[in-house]
């Protein structure tokens, strides 16, 4: 990010930043669950990351298999039906996943 944004961070600046924006919410969740319920925070977490990973991977699927962007390093055929099979499966379970917490289904 540092080349993109062209800000000069020192590093010791940047880790502490880091850190800290990763810190925070977990010890603001451990303070108001309680440290007895620290796996429950975990699942949530893990839960949340399983809900954003179709938003990552579909833009990485389209780009990487445009030869126009890519040029020779595109994907192949074969990689994008797997991709894309992996993307149908992943977002398929978070959706069950969303019906279930909805309680849609018995």
């Amino acid at each position: 990010m540092e080349g993109f944004l062209k800000l000069k961070i020192p590093c010791w600046q940047r880790r502490f930043i880091t850190r800290a924006l990763a810190l925070i919410p977990a010890l603001i969740g451990v303070q108001m669950m309680g440290t007895g319920e620290v796996g429950k925070l975990l699942v949530a977490s893990q839960v949340v990351l399983s809900l954003q990973l179709p938003f990552a991977l579909y833009p990485l699927i389209r780009m990487t298999g445009d030869r126009a962007l890519m040029g020779e390093f595109a994907n192949t055929l074969l990689t994008k039906v797997v991709a894309w099979t992996l993307f149908a499966v992943i977002t398929a379970a978070n959706l069950w996943l969303v019906v279930q917490a909805a309680g849609l289904v018995g």
